[in-house]
């Protein structure tokens, strides 16, 4: 004679040989195991079977199930995290700077009224005004540099100690440099005296001066150009007083690694 415990109440129940049986005290329906001994609630065999897989919250650490958005007990969103957008953005933005690296130009001099004029004067034939010259690498003052159906020109450039209440630190001066951009692309150009400009002083890198710039009553290269039009500014920098040589870069595209490059001998 085979006997059982209620696996909720634990009363014992006599006279048990297998299949389903209920308990007399409180209700409690049980299932013996195939052995006969050892009764199987049949609740928690239901529930074992539609238990779902979980994961832990991310906030709280409590189990979740594994599809929810909102954690049950501290009710904080779980999220995808933002690390897989960024990536996805870096390499797209890296993608496109390799793309306007391989279908970028080289600078190439563009002619002047007045290299035509010395040209025709030197007895040469076939000169065209605007007509562009073989790359080059370095522009001096007064010349234009194309890349990109852009035309860049540095028109002139200045020296200023400052003033009494404007002055560049000890063994310093300011150097204000004029440009002409031109685009001639089919899109709006960004032109920022910081991000498109850079300058090196006898080598050194020389900083972009507000300062400079103050000394200056004309306008600086900040802004947009419109397709077919042009801006014409100065950028200013602060460089020992002794400087021999200014070497100053503009980039059209932050993401190409094509400058245009300008020289000052003082």
């Amino acid at each position: 004679m085979a006997f059982v415990k209620c696996t909720k109440c634990g009363t014992k129940i006599n006279n048990v040989t297998s299949g389903v049986i209920k308990c007399p005290s409180c209700g409690h329906t049980m299932k013996l195991a195939a052995s006969g001994s050892n009764p199987q609630s049949n609740s928690q065999g239901q529930t074992k079977a539609q238990q779902k897989p979980t994961k832990k919250c991310k906030h709280c650490k409590s189990d979740m199930p594994v599809d929810a958005k909102v954690c049950p007990q501290c009710r904080k969103k779980q999220g995808g995290g933002c690390l897989k957008p960024v990536l996805v953005c870096f390499a797209v933005c890296i993608g496109l700077g390799v793309l306007a690296g391989v279908f970028s130009d080289s600078p190439k001099k563009v002619e002047t009224p007045s290299d035509i004029t010395e040209q025709v004067a030197n007895g040469e034939e076939d000169v065209t005004k605007g007509k562009t010259d073989s790359e080059k690498a370095t522009f001096s003052i007064g010349e234009t540099a194309e890349m990109n159906d852009v035309q860049v020109t540095m028109i002139d450039y200045s020296e200023s100690n400052g003033s009494e209440w404007n002055e560049p630190i000890e063994g310093k001066v300011y150097v204000l440099v004029e440009f002409e951009i031109q685009n001639n692309s089919d899109s709006e150009l960004a032109v920022s005296s910081a991000l498109s400009f850079e300058a090196y002083a006898d080598d050194y890198a020389a900083n972009a001066s507000l300062g400079a710039l103050m000394e200056n009553k004309e306008t600086q290269l900040d802004g947009s150009i419109a397709s077919g039009k042009k801006m014409r500014g100065w950028v200013g920098y602060e460089v020992p007083v002794e400087w021999k040589t200014l070497e100053i870069h503009f980039t059209d595209n932050v993401w190409s690694s094509d400058k245009f490059k300008f020289e000052i001998e003082k």
